[in-house]
């Protein structure tokens, strides 16, 4: 069942819902790469060197709450100004409606108006749903890089994806 949603740029006002909403995918230890989100001030501090960067930065809306994000960083060398990381996580009690697909979209054709060419991403070889999710985008697996993670004592691969435009 799809969610009613809006997929908007993330703007001043989201950003205290957006600091929350990585802070509840984070503190479930499976999804990102953090265990907790940052102080709301380094979440303030990213959000606009990203928006003074031109860098696409969604989020989704369900009534007023900010239920996800996706947004494209760039990798910050010259020989990469081509290439954008991939980050997107969407709170547990919004998944599986079709909000990850319409954030993605939205911030795919915002990547490619600002020129990028690359799109590069980590995911965690459990996450299925997610993997499956960036294959029908068209990002194919590069690589695994074995025990790259580790909480609590546990090793998990994490697969390398791309996608070229």
């Amino acid at each position: 069942m799809t969610l009613d949603a809006t997929i908007v740029p993330l703007a001043d006002a989201h950003i205290e819902g957006f600091r929350a909403a990585v802070d509840s995918v984070a503190r479930e230890r499976r999804y990102v790469a953090m265990l907790q989100a940052p102080p709301l001030e380094d979440c303030r501090a990213y959000v606009l060197d990203m928006r003074r960067r031109g860098f696409p930065q969604y989020v989704a809306l369900c009534d007023e709450r900010v239920a996800g994000w996706c947004d494209l960083s760039p990798v910050n060398r010259p020989v990469h100004a081509h290439c954008g990381t991939l980050g997107i996580g969407v709170i547990a009690d919004y998944r599986g409606r079709g909000l990850g697909s319409r954030l993605l979209a939205a911030t795919l054709e915002r990547g490619r108006k600002i020129g990028l060419t690359r799109i590069e991403l980590e995911v965690r070889a459990a996450n299925l749903p997610a993997i499956a999710l960036y294959e029908r985008f068209g990002f194919v697996r590069e690589g695994v890089k074995k025990n790259s993670v580790r909480i609590d004592g546990e090793y998990e691969d994490v697969i390398a994806m791309a996608l070229l435009f």
